[in-house]
């Protein structure tokens, strides 16, 4: 018997036979479609391949129709997967769609009977209205203090909260976007409600939040929608929010027809409000609901399984996958020469050849992309980062797909659909054979055969399909942003990374600071910051190659270490791993357990000893549980300087000097431009600007005066 993704059959028309396919957990997932069922399922272990063989297990056998099946994802692309494996498998009419899409979908349909009128437009972007909202407040704010307004915003109505509830909300969550005092925060957010209002718009996190409104408040309308969707199944359950889960508990009712599915070692999206809490919570909530273990890994290599379970500490995984190559780490001087680094070992691979679009290039934040896009290009290697233009938008594809409508009027059958679609497209310039050049050209290439390949899959999966067919699949595609695999090595954030998987993944930028990153405050932090580097590790099948860098840029002081997250790895990586090497090593080396060779200071807490892990902590040199040593009035009264200095010169206060910075000072109360210029967070140009009055407010002057003198 076949198991894992790989034994994947087109089309199985008996109950028996599509259990058949299974290997045994995900067996007992399929095998009882109806009542609740929690499953457990660890990275590449099948459970998009377990949750469809129980909804098609499930038809097939008589235990209810597809038509009353909804199948919730996160992604547009995860419920796209999830359609055409139901296809596959002989069930087309289940409903597979994301939250938002599902709600969208019923909010249009009950708008007018629920409220009247046609229901208004959504918001593309928050960032146009939030700068509006902080314009009538007559807030100076950039681009950047607006997008962090915007996602505030969004954490605020997830987790429902009004304006009213926020502060306190934020105050418990040590939330503190753009610098802002939590009660400035929430004036913005009531100014973006009434902003978008008068706009007569809402917002994603609206589409939610009124659905779930009506349907809680419009008990017929809820009937109706408890008659259409009777069995549920919810993917990715970890990153449920709490606006999601209300809106779910409306869609069941009383009833108990809900299979959820996740990984409480992937929850890596804790900002946008998403909690595990109600994944493991289901068996509590659910009295006697089973719990299925899926734990058997057919994606990745047991070498990059073992190396995983370290990572993560305490994993699970079991390896089903042939042994290979063992994961490297190498180190490299500087940010460029780690770019360079990658892009020459990529073109090797696919001068080997290796596809491209089975590479793929991830780093913590999105701002790693650049240096990685300019060394590919220089190396020839064509690539694309994920994030960007979506594909349905760009020029070549909409006029593929024109041309493929009109063609589709007068489609008889005499030519096969492929070939059909190629002469259709070549109509457009498109050529067989991909340009010699790179850049845009190529990428334009690629777009228009990603739609051929469609085609061909097509085929493959239905034998009979004809041009309209493919123009129907594209349209729905288009519709839930499912996009197509392009040819091109992928860049990616780790959090975009989620979900997908290569042949060969190089982690970059693997050093402290960068994974976990700096922002990263406190233990729960932390550990999300590990299980992201869990995700990323996790998304190799054959090759996994992890690098760092010593130094930001080259000749700078070699001031980084490898992500603390490694140390476990050393048995596997080497002792180049470890972020507090036991002895010195000499050379900044190269390849598989290759180091920085310089000695790692550790910095402890000056009260209770304890290894300070995050930047505000190592700033002040104590940690967040230990008891501030500075004088009250002393910190009272920087802060009060800092506010004038803020008001005054049109910044944030945290431009001044952060909370940490200010922190600091008052503990250690210099005495001299000297003592003052070790603190960390005073640099030689803040030391110029304010040295003299911080010195002159810790040595008893009034803070407004010392500010004042700075104004002038």
């Amino acid at each position: 018997m076949a198991v894992g993704p790989a034994a994947y059959d087109r089309w199985v028309p008996t109950p028996d036979e599509v259990l058949d396919a299974l290997d045994p957990e995900q067996r007992e997932v399929a095998a009882s479609p109806l009542g609740p069922m929690c499953v457990l399922a660890g990275a590449g272990t099948g459970k998009t391949r377990a949750i469809t063989h129980r909804i098609a297990y499930g038809v097939l056998s008589g235990a209810y129709p597809a038509q009353r099946v909804l199948a919730v994802t996160f992604t547009a692309r995860a419920a796209g997967e999830m359609r055409t494996r139901l296809r596959a498998l002989g069930v087309p009419g289940v409903q597979a769609r994301t939250f938002h899409a599902a709600a969208l979908r019923q909010l249009h349909y009950f708008w007018p009977q629920a409220i009247g009128g046609a229901a208004p437009q959504v918001l593309p972007h928050k960032a146009p209205v939030v700068a509006e909202a902080a314009s009538r407040l007559r807030l100076e704010v950039d681009r950047a203090m607006i997008r962090d307004l915007a996602a505030e915003v969004e954490w605020a109505k997830v987790n429902l909260l009004t304006p009213a509830t926020y502060a306190a909300a934020a105050r418990r969550a040590e939330r503190s976007p753009a610098g802002m005092d939590p009660i400035a925060v929430a004036r913005v957010i009531e100014a973006y409600e009434e902003a978008k209002t008068a706009r007569g718009a809402i917002d994603f996190e609206d589409v939610l939040l009124v659905t779930a409104g009506i349907l809680g408040d419009r008990e017929d309308i809820a009937r109706t929608v408890r008659g259409q969707y009777r069995h549920f199944v919810v993917d990715e359950y970890q990153d449920v929010n709490a606006v999601q889960q209300r809106l779910l508990d409306l869609w069941l009712g009383d009833r108990r027809d809900v299979c959820v599915v996740g990984d409480p070692d992937q929850t890596i999206y804790s900002f946008t409000g998403a909690s595990p809490a109600h994944l493991v919570g289901f068996p509590n909530r659910f009295r006697g609901a089973p719990v299925v273990r899926l734990v058997r890994n057919y994606r990745s290599t047991p070498q990059i399984v073992g190396l995983a379970n370290l990572v993560v500490g305490g994993g699970r995984l079991q390896a089903q996958a042939a042994p290979g190559a063992a994961p490297t780490l190498t180190a490299y001087p500087d940010d460029p020469a780690e770019a360079q680094g990658v892009a020459t070992e990529i073109a090797a691979l696919v001068a080997g050849g290796h596809n491209p679009a089975r590479i793929a290039v991830l780093f913590r934040t999105n701002a790693q992309s650049e240096a990685f896009e300019a060394a590919l290009a220089r190396a020839g290697v064509p690539y694309l980062v994920r994030g960007g233009e979506r594909f349905f938008a760009r020029k070549e594809v909409r006029d593929a797909i024109l041309l493929m409508r009109g063609a589709a009027r007068s489609d008889d059958g005499a030519i096969p659909l492929p070939e059909l679609v190629r002469e259709v497209v070549s109509a457009s310039g498109w050529t067989p054979e991909p340009p010699a050049s790179t850049g845009a050209v190529r990428e334009r290439w690629e777009s228009v055969a990603a739609l051929v390949a469609l085609a061909e899959e097509l085929v493959a999966v239905v034998p009979e399909a004809r041009l309209p067919d493919l123009v129907r699949d594209l349209d729905e595609r288009a519709a839930a942003q499912h996009a197509p695999t392009v040819a091109g090595v992928t860049l990616a954030s780790l959090h975009a990374a989620k979900g997908l998987e290569w042949d060969v993944v190089f982690l970059a930028g693997c050093s402290d600071g960068f994974i976990p990153i700096t922002m990263a405050e406190g233990p729960a932090a932390i550990a999300e910051e590990r299980r992201l580097l869990y995700v990323g590790v996790t998304r190799a099948r054959q090759q996994l190659r992890v690098t760092w860098a010593q130094a930001r840029t080259p000749g700078a002081s070699p001031s980084r270490r490898p992500s603390r997250f490694l140390d476990a790895a050393a048995p596997v990586l080497g002792e180049g791993a470890r972020s507090a090497p036991k002895r010195p090593r000499s050379g900044a080396g190269s390849g598989s357990g290759s180091g920085s060779g310089r000695r790692v200071v550790i910095r402890r807490c000056s009260g209770c000893q304890r290894e300070l892990t995050t930047a505000a902590e190592r700033k002040v040199g104590r940690c967040s549980t230990c008891p501030p040593t500075y004088d009250e009035a002393t910190f009272e009264a920087l802060r009060t300087w800092r506010s004038a200095v803020a008001k005054a010169t049109k910044v944030p206060a945290y431009v001044v000097f952060t909370d940490a910075t200010l922190t600091a000072i008052a503990e250690r109360r210099p005495a001299t431009t000297s003592a003052l210029a070790e603190v960390s967070g005073v640099g030689a140009r803040k030391l110029s600007a304010y040295g003299e009055a911080v010195l002159a407010v810790l040595g008893g002057a009034d803070p407004d005066e010392a500010a004042e003198k700075i104004i002038r």
